[in-house]
């Protein structure tokens, strides 16, 4: 596919709204490919990221092993996914901390919309896209009521955690930094993200790349194999993952940090009801409906604007 600049500037869009996505636990950035539409090209790019397209580079070749990996686009993604994460960081961070109702409230949205839209690709629905549907949202609901363990800064167990991470970034529904924060590693990933720590960050990301492109030859094969039970799993994810960004919970059990600080280890979900009565908290339920309507009718505004945008340049 011939780009021009403005069309990776596009993609660069694109990725700054996976980046934005993957810095939040329980939304993923796969979620956000699938929509713009771009899904299938990252997958494949990712796996012709192999042996063969290695030996052209390391043979000198670097224009046919730029041309034969995509990467233009991979590039133009990356650098919009890292504006982001850089950017977002420390204010998601914020928005997490002071405001989580609001913030779950709007995803929690996007996710539903997300689902929907995913599972309107399969045409003509079987018992097994239907299974498959119910495998995900059992194994995604699961993933969500694991209990978190605490951080192991060791640079091996970093590099794991982005190898497992990052194949969960680019599985619509399933969160890779609910993966880090099952792992217990979300805050610490994102406090030296924030101060800018480039070993733990280096490391991570060598752990996602080994990750990433070991994982795209799997998912790349079951989506040109077995499309449709795929895109049921993937929508199941989307569902079973809804129970993780549900806006009003209960802290039932924490655990004292490294630092001696309190945090949440196990929560609960309530009813806004329930929220006001137990924590004495405001539920915020007429922004918390608003938001996750915003973020419900995002999906489908991002889903004209790519069909548009397709349209313009065919």
């Amino acid at each position: 596919m011939k780009r021009k600049l403005k069309d990776y500037l596009l993609v660069s869009l694109k990725g700054i709204g996976m980046g934005a996505a993957d810095v939040v636990p329980g939304v993923s950035g796969g979620t956000i490919a699938f929509i713009t539409g771009i899904y299938q090209e990252l997958i494949d790019s990712i796996q012709s990221i192999n042996l063969k397209s290695l030996k052209l580079l390391f043979a000198g070749h670097i224009r046919d092993f730029w041309e034969t990996t995509n990467a233009n686009f991979l590039l133009s993604l990356i650098v919009g996914i890292g504006i982001s994460v850089l950017s977002l960081a420390k204010g998601l961070k914020y928005l997490l901390e002071n405001h989580p109702i609001l913030v779950w409230s709007f995803f929690f949205g996007l996710i539903v919309a997300s689902a929907i839209y995913v599972a309107r690709e399969i045409k003509g629905w079987n018992i097994g896209t239907v299974v498959s549907l119910f495998v995900g949202t059992v194994v995604a609901y699961f993933i969500t009521v694991i209990t978190p363990a605490e951080a192991n800064t060791s640079y091996p167990f970093i590099f794991l955690s982005g190898a497992i991470a990052i194949c969960a970034m680019i599985l619509p529904g399933i969160s890779g930094s609910f993966i880090l924060v099952l792992l217990g590693m979300y805050k610490f990933i994102l406090d030296s993200i924030s101060a800018f720590n480039l070993p733990v960050v280096g490391i991570f990301l060598v752990g996602a790349a080994v990750g990433i492109v070991s994982f795209s030859n799997i998912l790349s094969w079951l989506l040109k194999k077995y499309y449709k039970p795929t895109i049921a799993m993937l929508a199941g994810f989307m569902i079973g993952s809804l129970n993780k960004v549900w806006p009003w919970k209960q802290v039932v059990e924490t655990f004292v940090d490294r630092h001696g600080q309190v945090k949440p280890l196990i929560e609960q979900n309530v009813s806004p009801g329930s929220y006001f009565e137990l924590t004495g908290h405001n539920a915020q339920l007429g922004m918390a409906i608003g938001l996750a309507v915003a973020g419900f009718a995002l999906i489908f505004v991002i889903e004209g604007a790519s069909k548009t945008l397709q349209k313009s340049r065919a």
